[in-house]
């Protein structure tokens, strides 16, 4: 008979997981995986001598007109830190977060999937898809102005069907030690690689990801309640080399049924205050 998780063994898990979301979605947001992130080309200088000074004067201009059109240009694109993020409404934020970031959870999730149904007989596509659908549903929660207990509340009600008291969920009886070395454990990859390269790589967000699920996965049955696929995807996946489309097409309308269950969450949620952020 399998053991019964309590509530207070799933914030446990989720607090620590919801406060690293926070650099893992910065990352993803700002970084180099998706090459979103704006970049400004370096002003033109160098040393020149007298006799070749009035010859790089116009190119000089040339390229701060290239440059203030490209920076122009990229205050239209819609991501954050531009101009056109700050005009979108909440959904059109929300519908970035499932279409850029969810795209990359779910194919690092279906990857497994090339072993058609012997990679389904291990647990690395059901953690990685639940840490995607908690990496997703954290960010959609952050849009809305949600602090880190509320989104503690938010992901424990769409992936475990858990209601979980506003108290409980800032951590009431739980110890902040453990709370922050468990933290520390899931961002040290995310830390180490913008040490080394400055900046958060592919490799470095793939393997948060996987710690992400390794610590969901303590919640044990718990996990098969998060959303899933339609059976038809299952089918495709048991299948070797399509496997990993038929994964990947399930995990993807299990992260937009995730989604659609947050969302109607949100809109019904009572209001009880913040209550601050531990």
């Amino acid at each position: 008979m399998a053991e019964y998780i309590t509530d207070k063994h799933v914030v446990s898990v989720l607090r620590p997981f919801v406060r690293a979301t926070a650099p893992m979605l910065a990352a993803l947001r700002d970084s180099n995986p998706f090459f979103l992130v704006r970049k400004v080309l370096p002003s033109a200088e160098a040393d020149r001598s007298d006799a070749d000074r009035e010859d790089t004067e116009h190119l000089a201009k040339v390229d701060k007109s290239i440059r203030e059109r490209l920076r122009s240009g990229l205050e239209h694109v819609r991501v954050p830190g531009t101009r056109a993020w700050d005009g979108m409404t909440v959904a059109e934020r929300e519908d970035w977060w499932l279409n850029r970031v969810g795209r990359f959870t779910v194919l690092i999730a279906a990857i497994p999937g090339v072993g058609g149904a012997l990679a389904d007989r291990l647990p690395i596509q059901t953690t990685l898809a639940s840490a995607g659908q908690g990496l997703v549903l954290s960010a959609i929660g952050m849009e809305n102005g949600l602090d880190a207990a509320e989104r503690v509340r938010l992901i424990a009600h769409v992936l475990f069907d858990r209601d979980i008291p506003p108290e409980l969920a800032r951590g009431a009886g739980l110890a902040d030690a453990d709370e922050d070395a468990a933290t520390a454990d899931l961002t040290q990859e995310l830390d180490a690689s913008s040490a080394k390269h400055g900046r958060v790589t592919v490799k470095a967000a793939a393997r948060t990801l996987w710690r992400f699920g390794r610590t969901l996965y303590a919640l044990g049955e718990e996990l098969d309640k998060r959303p899933q696929g339609r059976f038809y995807h299952q089918l495709i996946g048991m299948l070797p080399i399509v496997g990993a489309l038929g994964d990947y097409l399930g995990e993807r309308s299990a992260l937009k049924r995730a989604v659609r269950k947050g969302r109607k969450w949100l809109s019904r949620r009572p209001s009880i205050g913040s209550g601050g952020t531990r």
